[in-house]
């Protein structure tokens, strides 16, 4: 069957890294429920090789969330900011201003259908922008998110400073990454972030490290290309058609 003039690749088609992936970039907070809906018809879009892939670029008023695995008694303060479940992977963990929301919505199948490669690859993605920076970031075995060795601490140890958590629908991926650029770690303290206790959180400002959310979306866009493959500019869901001036409305 000859394919639609409007459709994109699907998983039997052309390789991932010929179709530039849309790169959004939301200059305002976004509610966090608005924007579950918002990315959940793109993904089904994107299945229906409707629309491209699509990384979104945001932040949330603060709010915990819970995944999938989330337990009761991991929400220590359930009044401090509203809770939601969701259906992402994981357990509890904070948005808020200055954290960097990356919502990543790739067609695994198409390119490589190894879910475990797609987390490790995203993984590898946050520590190649967190070198550019300044920080060493890394993995370890059983605790999911990028961690940060701090020996400056008066109780050396290691801190959390991104956390990842996915869900796929029909192939393609939902939800994704939070990196804590500048946010108030102090909100941490309602929840045992991802269920594991023991250790702290941190961010780029914290350590030190450039701390503006334009120079962590350069270095996030610069290593996403390097990894994924090409990116175009695009609007954000849920912002505005820009106005039509009226002279331009009156032409025939």
């Amino acid at each position: 069957m000859p394919q639609r003039a409007d459709a994109y690749p699907s998983a039997d088609d052309a390789p991932a890294h010929d179709v530039p992936v849309d790169w959004a970039v939301s200059r305002r907070p976004v509610d966090y429920l608005e924007a579950v809906r918002a990315m959940e018809a793109r993904v089904e879009r994107i299945a229906l090789a409707q629309a491209p892939e699509l990384v979104w670029l945001l932040e949330h008023p603060p709010i915990y969330t819970g995944g999938t695995s989330a337990r009761p008694e991991d929400l220590l303060e359930p009044d401090r900011f509203p809770v939601l479940r969701t259906g992402r992977g994981g357990k509890f963990t904070y948005h808020g201003p200055g954290q960097r929301v990356i919502y990543v919505m790739l067609d695994v199948k198409r390119r490589s259908g190894d879910v475990r490669a797609y987390v490790a690859a995203l993984e590898a993605w946050v520590i190649d922008v967190l070198a550019e920076l300044g920080v060493a970031g890394e993995t370890r075995p059983g605790r999911v998110g990028i961690w940060v060795c701090r020996p400056d601490k008066s109780d050396p140890g290691e801190d959390k400073i991104a956390a990842i958590g996915l869900r796929l629908r029909k192939w393609v991926s939902l939800h994704g990454i939070s990196l804590n650029v500048s946010p108030d770690l102090a909100h941490y303290a309602g929840i045992v972030p991802c269920g594991i206790a023991g250790h702290g959180m941190t961010s780029l400002a914290q350590l030190g490290a450039p701390a503006s959310l334009q120079v962590v979306d350069k270095a996030l866009r610069t290593h996403f290309e390097s990894r994924f493959g090409p990116t175009r500019t695009v609007r954000a869901p849920l912002e505005p058609q820009p106005a039509v001036p009226a002279a331009a409305q009156a032409l025939p």
